[in-house]
């Protein structure tokens, strides 16, 4: 009645080692054309489970990972550089030997999108989508870039914060990134799944997505891209981020989901799992 195999095959199966031997735990639902979900700030690939069950069904292959020092993935606690975490990108990818890939980011991958794209070129992906992007173009303020936010905000949110308490910063935090609809059980599971994450990986993630400057990748991306982005994003404010990726990133198309939040793929995720099935299917 069922497969013949021991636990260590599961394992096998379940995990990708990248070329500084950290092992990826993976998920890989469904067939057809593969859409490679990549997880947000602080979340493990299991943050997907309410796209990548319908779409699944509905004829693509869905496949989603968790960072190094996330989730069920190996704690290194070295190499959270977008530089390592694209090659970890790549490394999953020519694992599976997946080609003609729609890209789905959330919030900090965004910037993992590109910055494979920088060092491992577009032959593997057809197709970008941004959802509620956050590290890119480049959050921080400098000179040449006023309207960014001061990085003494992220360092006192680093130091001051997350590293003194991080559960209670999660749930003081917790709201904005919801709708008043979202239940008070999708936001413990939610808070659960970033809870798994390596403090290691909490705090370098967070540097890295606050300092890196994609500025000048974004405008050589020639794939076709969806930038999706709630008006109400506290986290990732759409006119600092969304809209500004959108607007660097030739032909690209932005959608705003009104009233929509950081964690759209929970509040809003009937529109969006729309959006990306026919983004992926290339027929919307």
């Amino acid at each position: 009645m069922f497969p013949d195999f021991d636990r260590g095959d599961v394992m096998e199966r379940q995990n990708i080692r990248t070329r500084d031997g950290v092992d990826l735990f993976y998920k890989d639902w469904g067939t057809g054309r593969p859409v490679v979900f990549l997880s947000g700030w602080a979340l493990c690939s299991d943050m997907w489970n309410y796209q990548m069950l319908p779409l699944s069904e509905q004829g693509l292959r869905c496949i989603a990972y968790d960072r190094r020092g996330h989730g069920r993935s190996g704690d290194p606690g070295r190499g959270y550089d977008y530089d390592t975490l694209a090659d970890d990108l790549a490394a999953v990818l020519e694992a599976l030997d997946l080609r003609e890939v729609t890209l789905v980011g959330h919030s900090m991958s965004s910037g993992e999108m590109v910055r494979y794209l920088s060092r491992h070129g577009a032959g593997r992906i057809a197709r970008l989508a941004f959802v509620a992007p956050a590290a890119t173009p480049f959050p921080l303020k400098t000179a040449d870039n006023p309207e960014g936010i001061d990085a003494s905000v992220f360092e006192y949110a680093r130091n001051q914060l997350m590293l003194r308490d991080f559960p209670k910063w999660l749930a003081d935090n917790a709201r904005p990134f919801f709708t008043a609809e979202t239940s008070l059980e999708m936001m413990e599971w939610i808070m659960s799944l970033m809870r798994q994450c390596s403090m290691k990986a909490v705090i370098e993630c967070n540097r890295s997505g606050t300092t890196t400057d994609f500025r000048v990748e974004l405008p050589r991306i020639r794939l076709p891209t969806l930038v999706i982005h709630g008006d109400k994003d506290v986290s990732a404010p759409l006119e600092l981020t969304g809209r500004k990726t959108a607007q660097l990133i030739p032909g690209s198309r932005l959608k705003v989901y009104e009233g929509a939040p950081h964690g759209l793929f929970v509040t809003h995720m009937n529109r969006l799992n729309a959006d990306l099935l026919a983004f992926a299917r290339n027929d919307g």
